[in-house]
């Protein structure tokens, strides 16, 4: 058996080629001018299309200024900093009404509670078939416009 003995320069350069051949190719970085979208609670966002939401009078905009309107923060929550996204999950019946509604996830702090609360206070228009969907709600602290307890 021969042995092959290699410089160190000549290890790099077969290291290298090697890593080129199994290196991914470069992925072409997103447009800086596109759209940055942001489920939330109404304030200061760009939401994307919540499909329930065309159920709701006055659509999605409205929807999230009701939202918006009728959120507290809880306290504890609040005091603690707590802040994220909370997804409430539930189905819209044919008759409008809301069954199923369950807390899918939470950022801690009684918001879950309090996003179901405000979820049962919407009132939609009549599908024609059963909606399974999912409602994001935003907690932040510090935005302007922003509901909380005191």
């Amino acid at each position: 058996m021969k042995k092959i003995l290699l410089t160190p320069l000549a290890l790099c350069g077969l290291l290298a080629s090697a890593h080129a051949q199994t290196a991914k190719p470069n992925t072409p970085p997103m447009p800086k001018d596109r759209p940055q979208t942001e489920q939330g609670t109404g304030i200061n966002h760009v939401a994307a299309d919540i499909p329930v939401a065309a159920y709701y009078e006055g659509g999605q905009e409205a929807m999230y200024a009701f939202i918006a309107k009728e959120l507290k923060y809880p306290l504890l929550a609040k005091r603690n900093r707590m802040q994220g996204r909370c997804i409430i999950s539930f189905t819209l019946n044919p008759d409008g009404n809301i069954q199923g509604l369950r807390i899918v996830k939470q950022v801690g702090g009684g918001t879950g509670e309090e996003a179901a609360r405000v979820v049962r206070l919407l009132k939609f228009k009549k599908p024609e078939y059963p909606i399974l969907t999912s409602l994001p709600i935003d907690f932040k602290l510090g935005v302007t416009g922003a509901n909380t307890v005191e």
